[in-house]
Formats: C-alpha cells, sequence, structure tokens
C-alpha cells in the first residue's frame, strides 16, 4: 500500500478547511435578518434614521445580518450593559445590544482592511487600527448620551417651572407633563422622556416606579434631584406645585453656580497657553537681535 505524498496530504486538509468554511458560511446564510425595531422610542429613532437616508439606511441590512449571528453567542450580561449604554443616548439609532456588537466588529473589519489593503500597513499596525476602529460605535453612542444629557439639564429647569405654572392652574402632574409635550419641540431630549413618561402612565404603571425609571434613564444630578423630590412630595403629601417651583429655583442657581466654576476654571487653564505665547512672542522679536549680536561679536574676535 502506497504511502500518500506530504504534497497529497497539505492539498486534502486544505480542502477540509475550506469545505468547512463553506458550511460554515452557508448556515450563517441561512439565517433570516434580525427583525427591526418597530414599537417604542426605539422603533421611532430606527425609522427617523431610515428616513433620513444617508450611509446607515444602507448599513443596516448588513447590520442586521452580522447581528442574527451574534444573538447566538451566550453573552447576555453584557446585552444587559449594552441596552442599559443605549438607554442613555435615548436608543441612538434604534439600536439593540445584538446589533451594537454587530456595528463595532463591522467597524473594526473595515479599519483592518482599510489599513492592510488600502493604505498597505504591516499586519500588527492593521490590527491595531481595526482595534481602535471597533471603539467608534463607542465613542458614538457615549457622545450622543452626553449631548442628551446637556440638552436635558438646560431644558429642565423652565420644564418644572411650566409644569408648577399648569399646576396652580388646576392641572395635575400628569395633565402638566402632557401640556408641556404638546407645546414643545418633538425631537427634544427632554420632551421625549416626558412622553414616555406620560405613555407609562397611561399604560398603569405607577407614578413613583415611572420616575424613578426615568432617572435611571439619564445620568444627570439634575434629573436625580428632580425625581427625588417630586417622590418625596407625594410620600409626605406636600403641595407638589410649591416643590417643583423650589426645585426649578435650585435648579437655576446649582447652573449658575457650575458656570461660575467653569469660568474660574477656565481662566486658570488659560495661563499655560499664554504664558507660552508670550514666551513665543519674545522669541520671535529678540531672536533675531540676539543672533545679529552672537555674530557680530563672533567677527570682532576672529583673526
Amino acid at each position: 500500500m502506497s504511502q500518500l505524498s506530504p504534497q497529497a496530504l497539505f492539498v486534502g486538509g486544505a480542502g477540509c478547511i475550506v469545505l468547512a468554511l463553506a458550511v460554515v458560511v452557508f448556515v450563517l446564510a441561512r439565517e433570516p435578518l434580525v427583525p427591526a425595531p418597530q414599537l417604542g422610542l426605539r422603533g421611532l429613532k430606527r425609522h427617523r434614521a431610515l428616513a433620513a437616508g444617508g450611509g446607515f439606511a444602507y448599513f443596516e441590512p448588513v447590520m442586521r445580518f452580522c447581528a442574527s449571528w451574534i444573538a447566538y453567542l451566550p453573552l447576555h450580561p453584557q446585552r444587559r450593559r449594552a441596552d442599559v449604554f443605549l438607554g442613555y443616548s435615548g436608543d441612538y439609532l434604534g439600536l439593540t445590544a445584538d446589533e451594537y456588537f454587530a456595528t463595532s466588529f463591522l467597524s473594526g473589519v473595515a479599519g483592518f482592511a482599510g489599513g492592510f489593503w488600502l493604505l498597505e500597513l504591516d499586519v500588527l499596525v492593521a490590527v491595531a487600527a481595526g482595534v481602535l476602529a471597533m471603539l467608534v460605535p463607542y465613542f458614538a453612542v457615549r457622545g450622543e448620551a452626553n449631548r442628551r444629557r446637556l440638552a436635558i439639564n438646560r431644558a429642565l429647569p423652565a420644564a418644572i417651572d411650566l409644569a408648577a405654572l399648569c399646576m396652580s392652574a388646576g392641572l395635575d402632574f400628569p395633565g402638566a407633563l402632557r401640556r408641556i409635550t404638546e407645546k414643545a419641540n418633538p425631537n427634544d431630549p427632554l420632551t421625549e422622556e416626558l412622553g414616555r413618561i406620560l405613555q407609562e402612565i397611561d399604560l398603569g404603571h405607577a407614578r413613583r416606579r415611572v420616575l424613578q425609571t426615568f432617572g435611571q434613564r439619564v445620568e444627570s444630578e439634575a434629573v436625580h434631584d428632580f425625581v427625588a423630590a417630586v417622590t418625596q412630595a407625594e410620600a409626605k403629601g406636600n403641595p407638589l406645585a410649591e416643590v417643583l417651583r423650589i426645585q426649578a429655583e435650585v435648579l437655576r442657581r446649582r447652573r449658575s453656580q457650575a458656570a461660575e466654576e467653569a469660568a474660574a476654571a477656565a481662566s486658570v487653564k488659560m495661563v499655560g497657553p499664554l504664558v507660552m505665547l508670550l514666551i513665543s512672542s519674545l522669541l520671535l522679536v529678540m531672536g533675531p537681535l540676539i543672533l545679529k549680536t552672537m555674530t557680530s561679536y563672533n567677527e570682532s574676535f576672529s583673526p
């Protein structure tokens, strides 16, 4: 019986690997796309993102296709953390946790491919570029969360004042919030959150639980203080309109103090750049004179 040559073993092994990869690709390709979100704030954000067009409308099917593979991975704790993280950004682009992971993976693949084939970088450098590209979705979601938090902090005192005024006119707390959302910009982050509070109250959820959930969705000290003030007033039976008026004044005073602290810190931070500019100006003015003096001194003592 003749022995197999090394070339035949290599060809057979390569063929088995190619066949296994083909089977994996075939099985994955048969998986249906993950259904896009249709309901709630997440469905609304997905509809707006697709209606706006741009690159996301073309990228979205590929993202959902990759998310259908990631759905089989046992990433339950990571999915919960990703859902909380996406909630801070107001369900950015209507992404689910699996779609967020798929976006990071595809971004990393694009970064590696662009660095290796387009820029012709070394393999290790291309891998580093792919790892950095995987962080792009994280920074995009984090930036949206920060923008949303700042917008809510700016609009919250005025909204609390309007709610107190409406309640003084005879409306209850949900009615005051409904009047604010009817007159406000529907795309405003605070308006979205107040509308979500009203929807949950209409569904029969306890007001205390709804407000606590609102505080969990927004990483803001002002929101946490507002939720604590409202829940405490309801628990003790204090007049809610007066509590809201005091809370709005406290938030305004705190924002003024934060602005003063930021201005003071900015003046301190400007000392270093100003000193560097002064030194640079002195070098530009005195440098040619010093060089001319040194040249004349050397010429006078040269033989």
